[in-house]
């Protein structure tokens, strides 16, 4: 690989493939894999100080959303530069750790389609227009293949760390 994951959305963008962008999205495998996790696998943290899995599920809807809205922002022709967030902040202040893992879950699934029904919308010309993003210059493709790379950066994290997938 070119990248590394302190490249950020490179990384992540490289880590998508040549495959089609939308594919990926509807691809299930990863979920049905989730979906075989039991309480007691999405409370487990690998170190201390690491997130759960629930937490890393919530991690990844929270990423999920924001980089959606993001790509819908600059599909619009809003050309205001997108800053970046703190990813620890979220995690920290976010209640996915308290929740039943079957209901991480249902919110990662459920933010998921709305990313494919985002996709689904757009014309040609809309999957190809750029903005900046903190330091990026992304297309609304790079953007949305960031999403997909990211998660399966945290999906090798997780069948190389919490030896559960």
């Amino acid at each position: 690989m070119k990248y590394t994951v302190n490249d950020f959305f490179l990384y992540y963008i490289e880590m998508s493939g040549d495959a089609n962008c939308q594919k990926l999205f509807e691809a299930e495998e990863k979920i049905k894999l989730l979906e075989a996790i039991t309480e007691e696998q999405a409370n487990y943290s690998y170190a201390p100080n690491k997130w759960s899995l629930k937490q890393v599920v919530g991690h990844m809807t929270d990423h999920e959303r924001i980089m959606t809205y993001r790509a819908l922002r600059i599909s619009r022709k809003d050309d205001t530069p997108l800053l970046g967030y703190d990813q620890n902040v979220y995690a920290d202040n976010s209640n996915s750790k308290n929740l039943p893992f079957k209901q991480v879950l249902e919110d990662y699934k459920n933010t998921r389609k709305a990313s494919i029904s985002f996709m689904n919308c757009l014309s040609q010309e809309q999957w190809k227009l750029k903005g900046k993003i903190w330091k990026f210059h992304l297309s609304v493709e790079e953007t949305m293949r960031a999403v997909i790379g990211h998660d399966i950066h945290h999906f090798n994290v997780i069948q190389e760390k919490y030896k559960i997938l």
